[in-house]
């Protein structure tokens, strides 16, 4: 997928931290998986790959918050826009297999993850686009 690049600085500095927490949790299982593997680390459990998983959109939610103004005006974050949501989908779909397989607690970033997508509707419909 080609994307245009930012316009305006802050979409990419939102850009930037929105990758960071796309990324982390994906680093962190690829470790994880390595690590116990081929290094023989025991301590390197699932529990560190589903902990990031479940930190990640509470992150993402600030996020969309504090630069709310991206959403509200698309010829300034129309990428922001579409990352973020994408990512969101991501994320709601692992925290969906993370809350039946380890912990109930990932309620809550599935829940950030739809706030995301409801706030994004809400946000643009307000701003009149």
């Amino acid at each position: 997928m080609a994307t245009i690049p930012a316009k305006r600085p802050q979409e990419s500095r939102a850009i930037k931290y929105l990758a960071a927490c796309t990324l982390t949790p994906i680093l962190i299982f690829a470790f994880q998986d390595i690590g116990s593997e081929y290094a023989g680390l025991d301590w390197l459990t699932y529990g560190y790959v589903a902990w990031s998983l479940m930190i990640a959109p509470v992150l993402m939610l600030v996020l969309f918050f504090k630069n709310r103004e991206l959403i509200r005006n698309p010829h300034i974050g129309a990428n922001f826009s579409q990352a973020i949501k994408v990512v969101a989908v991501m994320y709601l779909f692992w925290n969906i297999i993370g809350s039946l397989g380890y912990s109930w607690l990932a309620i809550l970033p599935i829940l950030a993850c739809l706030a995301i997508l409801v706030a994004d509707r809400q946000v643009k419909k307000r701003a009149g686009v």
